[in-house]
């Protein structure tokens, strides 16, 4: 399954070519379950917000209805599904950005084998936007990868935790779960589960994580959208050994986070 939509009709070669050699946009991605959404109005926030900084461009109560009936365009009948939602340059750059839809099949929630993950200091470019980008972020995970190890963790040049290439990481200390304090994406499945986790009593924090205290924690996920809790078997050498409650507190917490009809 594949469609995908500029400003709610199939984009013509002329289109596409301007979409493609343009570098520039930002985006949100989602799953979405028998037509809804968990956390949509972050989705909504975070577009606007990106649109402001990127384009100049603030995104009143009607555009965003509008961008929901293109959401909704994009699907049509299909009920579940993978969808990313970018803002890209018009064809004036003085106006508003174009509205690019892609739905894709639906990502099981599901766990993958748990990662190794290689730390590199990186610090992506505007790191609070969900931007279009990626080729430092996909470097650094190729590199991780023909090194042996599955994905990369990327530390500022401070030596302090920030975030995975497409992920947040949060921690387990033995009695919560810690989340790094750094310049990183607000990644929204993260901060469901911190929504939820305090409604639910769930112990959480926020702190700034130095590569230093790595072996002091008892074990580590990645977080997004895909999956709210992918355990992390090791950073570089440093083996965590998972007894399986980090990822048992986040699945719990975001099974507790509600949907939202599109």
């Amino acid at each position: 399954m594949l469609n995908v939509e500029l400003n709610g009709q199939a984009p013509d070669l002329a289109r596409l070519h301007r979409i493609a050699t343009l570098n520039y946009g930002h985006f949100t991605s989602f799953q979405v379950r028998d037509h809804r959404v968990r956390g949509l109005a972050l989705h909504v926030a975070r577009l606007a917000d990106g649109a402001e900084e990127l384009f100049g461009h603030r995104i009143g109560v009607a555009e965003e209805h509008r961008l929901l009936g293109l959401i909704r365009h994009a699907l049509g009948d299909v009920r579940d599904a993978s969808v990313r939602v970018t803002f890209v340059p018009g064809p004036d750059e003085q106006g508003p950005p174009d509205v690019l839809v892609s739905v894709s099949d639906p990502v099981p929630e599901e766990p993958g084998p748990p990662l190794r993950a290689q730390s590199v200091i990186y610090e992506r470019e505007l790191p609070e936007h969900k931007h279009r980008a990626t080729m430092g972020l996909t470097y650094h995970l190729r590199e991780a990868r023909l090194a042996g190890f599955d994905d990369a963790l990327f530390l500022g040049r401070d030596a302090l935790v920030r975030e995975g290439t497409t992920w947040n990481v949060a921690f387990w200390d033995g009695s919560q779960v810690v989340w790094p304090v750094a310049p990183v994406l607000r990644g929204v499945t993260m901060v469901l589960l911190q929504i939820a986790m305090s409604i639910n009593g769930t112990p959480w924090t926020l702190r700034p994580i130095g590569a230093e205290e790595l072996p002091g924690f008892a074990a580590a996920a990645a977080v997004n959208s895909h999956c709210p809790a992918r355990p992390i078997a090791s950073i570089d050498e440093l083996p965590l050994k998972d007894d399986g409650l980090l990822a048992e507190t986040l699945r719990e917490a975001w099974s507790t986070v509600p949907w939202d009809d599109l």
